[in-house]
C-alpha cells in the first residue's frame, strides 16, 4: 500500500481530516496532531500546505500524521488482530499431521509461510524515481517537523532505520528518532539495547563505516513492524509477509548495499562514521518528558531518493494518550502467544498507555502454587523487551477485564498486601529518567492473585483528612482520596517540596490509622481531578528501590521530581508542554477545537 492508496483508504472510511491552510512545520502542525490523537473520534491528518515560517519556504510535499488514529484504523491497516494472534498461536503449537485432513491443514499453514521472506528486486523502486546526489542533497527540502519548543531541532519521527550486521547475515529495521543537524547529516538515536547499536559496535571494532538507509512512508505496516518486539536476529519484515500474505518487496539503495521497501516515499541513504559522535537532543519523547542531550552516532547522507509526488509521514510524541496507544494494542494482542511460550500460565496482559507501556504491566494468570506470580515476575524481567518493565501487577483468572481500569484497580486494592510486594532491580529503558543510574534501577512486582485483604482502618472525608495532614506539615497543599470503598484506599498528597519527601512521611505517619497507600507528588503541574495523568506521573517518577517506604503497615510512595534536595545527581528533565501562544493562536483560528477542561485534563 503506497501513500496515495493509504490516503484514499483513510478518506473512504471517514478516518481522514484534510487541512488546506498553510501551517508551520515548527510547532503548529505537531500541536494540531498532538491534540487530535487525544480526542475520542481521533482522525488521521493530511496537511496539504506545510511551510517553514522562519525561512519562508513552502513545501510541495504534504504531511500525513496520526495514521494509526483509532482501533478502527489499526484493524483497517494491519488486519484482524485476533486472527493474526490465533495464527501465530497455531503455528507455535504445530504438530506433525496424523490423518488426511490434518495433512491438508498442515500443508496450508506451511504454504502460507512462503510469504515470510522479503523478495529482493533487481530493478529500481518507485522510491527511487527521483535521485539526489552530492550537491543536490538537502534534508531541508523535506518538511521535517519540530514538535516541541525545547527540542534540539527538527526530528524525523517515523523513520524506518534499515541496518545489517557486519557479516551481512542479519538485517534489521527499527523505529528510532532522527535529528536533522544540517542539510547533509542526521543524528541516529539507537539505544544501547537495540540491534542497530549492536551492529554499530561490530563496524566500530572493524574500523569500517556502517551503511544505513532510512525509509519514510509507504505501507503503515512497515512502521508497525519496525517497532515490533521480535527476538534478536529476526528481520522485522518477516512479520510483514506473515500478516500481508505477500512478500515484502525490497530494492537496493543507490549508494550503499542496504535493501529498503520499493514503495516508500523517501529514502535517506548514507554511512555512519563509527569514530564520530555528536550531541543529540533534547527531545520531547513518548514518556511525556524531554530526554536529555546525549552523544549518538551521525549519519553522513550520500543520497536522498523519493517518489515523484511523495508524502511525508510523521507521528507526534509527548504525554499520553498518543498514537502508540493504538499501535501498542495491536502489538500486545499479536505477541501474546509468543510471550506465553515463556510464561505458559499467563492468560492475558495489558500495558496501559498512561504507563507509557514499559512503566506498567497488568498480567492475568492461573497461579498453581505459592509465589507462582513472583516466579513470573522474574521471568518477565529477564525476557526481551519485557525486561524493561518497571512495575508489574498480577491477578488471577477471576479478575475483571484488564482494560477496565476502575474495576481492575478496585480488584487489586482489595487484594493488596505489603507482604506480597517484590522489590527488585534490573535493566530499564534508556529513556527512563527516574533511576539514580542510567538504564538500571528498581522494579516493583505486586501479587494480587491472593484472597481479599481484611484491613481495619478509619475513614475521613477529604476535607477533614486534609486539615489533619496540613496541620502536621505546611508544605502539604492539597490532597485527594481514591477508591475509598476498597481495603486499601489511595491517598494522593501534593506538596510544595522544600525537603525530602521522607520528612513529610515521618510527620504524617501519626495519622496512619486513616492511611493505607500514600502517594506524594509535586504541587506544580499535577491536577488531582485527573487520575489518568496522576498514574502517568507516578510510574514515570519512581524508582521502587528508592522511593517506596513502609511504616506502620502503610505504603508511602515518593513520586515527586527528584532534585539536589534528594541528592539526585542526574539531570531531571522537564515535562513536555505545548507552546501556550501557539496553542492559543490555533484555537482562535478554529484549527483546534477544545475546551479549557481538555487542556487541563491532558496537561497540554
Amino acid at each position: 500500500m503506497n501513500s496515495n492508496k493509504l490516503i484514499e483508504l483513510l478518506s473512504q472510511n471517514n478516518l481522514l481530516r484534510v487541512i488546506n491552510e498553510p501551517l508551520d512545520i515548527y510547532l503548529e502542525i505537531p500541536h494540531i496532531a498532538y491534540v487530535e490523537v487525544k480526542k475520542q473520534n481521533s482522525k488521521a491528518l493530511l496537511f496539504t500546505k506545510p511551510i517553514d515560517k522562519r525561512s519562508g519556504k513552502k513545501f510541495d510535499t504534504p504531511v500525513l500524521m496520526n495514521i494509526f488514529c483509532s482501533f478502527e484504523a489499526v484493524r483497517l491497516l494491519i488486519g484482524d488482530i485476533d486472527s493474526i494472534s490465533n495464527e501465530i498461536s497455531s503455528l507455535l503449537k504445530l504438530k506433525p499431521p496424523s490423518g488426511f485432513l490434518d495433512k491438508l491443514k498442515f500443508g496450508k499453514k506451511i504454504f502460507n509461510l512462503k510469504y515470510l521472506t522479503p523478495k529482493k528486486l533487481n530493478s529500481k523502486g518507485v522510491c527511487q524515481e527521483v535521485i539526489k546526489l552530492s550537491d543536490d542533497i538537502n534534508l531541508y527540502d523535506i518538511p521535517v517537523l519540530t514538535t516541541w519548543s525545547g527540542d534540539g531541532g527538527p526530528f524525523i519521527t517515523t523513520g524506518q532505520v534499515y541496518t545489517r550486521s557486519l557479516d551481512g547475515d542479519i538485517s534489521n529495521v527499527g523505529l528510532y528518532r532522527l535529528q536533522i543537524y544540517d542539510d547533509k547529516t542526521v543524528g541516529v538515536h539507537w539505544q544501547i539495547h537495540k540491534d542497530s547499536n549492536h551492529f554499530f559496535h561490530q563496524y566500530k571494532k572493524a574500523n569500517k563505516p556502517m551503511p544505513v538507509s532510512i525509509a519514510i512512508g509507504g505501507d503503515p505496516l512497515y512502521v508497525w513492524c519496525a517497532q515490533a518486539p521480535l527476538p534478536i536476529g529476526i528481520f522485522e519484515l518477516l512479520l510483514y509477509g506473515f500478516i500481508k500474505k505477500e512478500n515484502a518487496k525490497l530494492v537496493k539503495s543507490i549508494t550503499n548495499d542496504i535493501f529498503i521497501p520499493f514503495d516508500v516515499d523517501f529514502v535517506i541513504e548514507g554511512f555512519v562514521d563509527c569514530s564520530k559522535m555528536k550531541i543529540e537532543g533534547p527531545f520531547g519523547d513518548h514518556t511525556g518528558y524531554y530526554t536529555l542531550k546525549e552523544p549518538y552516532p551521525v549519519l553522513d547522507v550520500t543520497a536522498i531518493t523519493h517518489r515523484r509526488n511523495p508524502t511525508y509521514t510523521a507521528t507526534v510524541v509527548g504525554k499520553p494518550p498518543l498514537e502508540d496507544k493504538y499501535m501498542g494494542y495491536a502489538t500486545s494482542r499479536i505477541f501474546l502467544p509468543l510471550l506465553q511460550t515463556t510464561a505458559p500460565d499467563m492468560i492475558d496482559y495489558h500495558m496501559p498507555e498512561n504507563g507509557v507501556f514499559h512503566n506498567l504491566i497488568l498480567v492475568k494468570l492461573n497461579p498453581k502454587y505459592p509465589s507462582h506470580s513472583k516466579q513470573m515476575m522474574h521471568a518477565f524481567w529477564g525476557v526481551g523487551q519485557m525486561s524493561f518493565v518497571k512495575h508489574a501487577i498480577f491477578v488471577d483468572s477471576f479478575a475483571p477485564d484488564l482494560e477496565d481500569s476502575n474495576a481492575i484497580t478496585s480488584w487489586c486494592l482489595d487484594r493488596f498486601d505489603i507482604n506480597n510486594m517484590l522489590i527488585s532491580s534490573g535493566v530499564l529503558d534508556a529513556l527512563d529518567h527516574s533511576s539514580d543510574e542510567f538504564a538500571t534501577g528498581g522494579k516493583l512486582g505486586v501479587d494480587c492473585t491472593v484472597a481479599k485483604t481484611k484491613n481495619k482502618f478509619e475513614t475521613l472525608d477529604d476535607k477533614s483528612l486534609f486539615e489533619k495532614l496540613s496541620s502536621l506539615d505546611d508544605t502539604i497543599k492539597d490532597m485527594k482520596q481514591y477508591f475509598t470503598n476498597t481495603a486499601n484506599p489511595i491517598t494522593v498528597i501534593k506538596i510544595n517540596k522544600q525537603k525530602i519527601a521522607k520528612k513529610t512521611i515521618q510527620k504524617i505517619d501519626e495519622l496512619n490509622k486513616y492511611l493505607k497507600i500514600v502517594v506524594i507528588i509535586d504541587d506544580l503541574n499535577n491536577n488531582l481531578d485527573y487520575s489518568y495523568m496522576i498514574l502517568w506521573r507516578v510510574v514515570n517518577n519512581i524508582d521502587a528501590s528508592r522511593d517506596i517506604y513502609i511504616q506502620n503497615d502503610v505504603v508511602y510512595i515518593d513520586a515527586t521530581n527528584k532534585t539536589y534536595i534528594d541528592r539526585f545527581k542526574r539531570e531531571w528533565p522537564g515535562d513536555v508542554e505545548c507552546n501556550k501562544d501557539i496553542l492559543k493562536d490555533l484555537r482562535s483560528r478554529g484549527l483546534i477545537d477544545i475546551s479549557d477542561k481538555f487542556v487541563e485534563q491532558f496537561a497540554l
